[in-house]
């Protein structure tokens, strides 16, 4: 059974705040806490119904369980319909961003993405396509987020989030910048070379001027209907998958 403060501490861990002030986050359901713990992040503790406690046994000793009421995973989740383990998580100390480890490879920026439902679907398409690195905009919804959490399926166990000054940071990486814009080149008849940026902007108003200013190529994905715009996860997704294959050729 869960006290009283322990439900008011983990409940306060929907709001970036008391994230931020404690340094945990909660991750919900079993497949979601089985790929924390077979990574570097720490897991601090498991809670977990008695009907799953056999699955429990393989893991780490080096975890605490704690085996509770569906009432009170109830008071704790942030679904509607609770999951039957959630994994309590220390956030990282990530280390300052190291340029040099982002060249000959792809990486993704975000300036300003707000939904936590397209930030967990574009960090779990970043992981499909082995992009190891997203960087956002101090504005861009906290991946730490219970609804983005969840929308990873995982996935944020291995894609390392930046988040900071994006025109402090992107003028110091000395690579090719591709921005998705509506005015852009064709992105079936580019070249995306082995390496670059790619840059994602917020779900109505698209990339900042001032990141605009920094494209090295503007690009986009052809409208063949009459749609107005695509979903910045959907587009995100396309576009990889075009890096990619560009990739292979």
């Amino acid at each position: 059974m869960l006290s009283k403060s322990q439900i008011s501490l983990l409940k306060s861990l929907q709001h970036k705040k008391f994230r931020k002030e404690h340094g945990l986050f909660l991750v919900e359901g079993y497949k979601s806490v089985i790929e924390f713990v077979n990574t570097a992040y720490q897991v601090d503790t498991i809670y977990h119904t008695p009907e799953i406690a056999p699955k429990m046994m393989n893991l780490s000793r080096k975890i605490n369980f704690q085996e509770i009421s569906l009432t009170d995973l109830e008071k704790i989740s942030s679904l509607k319909t609770p999951q039957e383990v959630i994994g309590l998580v220390k956030i990282p100390k990530w280390p300052l961003l190291n340029y040099n480890l982002l060249k000959n490879k792809f990486s993704l920026v975000l300036d300003g993405v707000q939904d936590p439902g397209n930030m967990g679907t574009i960090i779990r398409t970043a992981d499909w396509f082995g992009i190891a690195d997203i960087i956002c905009s101090d504005d861009t919804v906290d991946v730490y987020n219970p609804k983005v959490v969840q929308a990873t399926m995982g996935s944020l166990a291995r894609v390392n989030v930046h988040y900071g000054d994006l025109t402090t940071i992107l003028p110091e990486i000395k690579m090719p910048l591709f921005g998705a814009m509506l005015d852009g080149d064709n992105i079936y008849s580019t070249n995306f070379g082995n390496e670059g940026l790619l840059a994602m902007g917020n779900e109505g108003n698209g990339l900042r001027p001032e990141i605009q200013a920094l494209i090295n190529k503007k690009v986009t994905i052809p409208r063949i209907g009459h749609a107005e715009s695509l979903n910045v996860a959907i587009a995100t997704a396309i576009l990889c998958s075009e890096i990619k294959r560009n990739s292979f050729k």
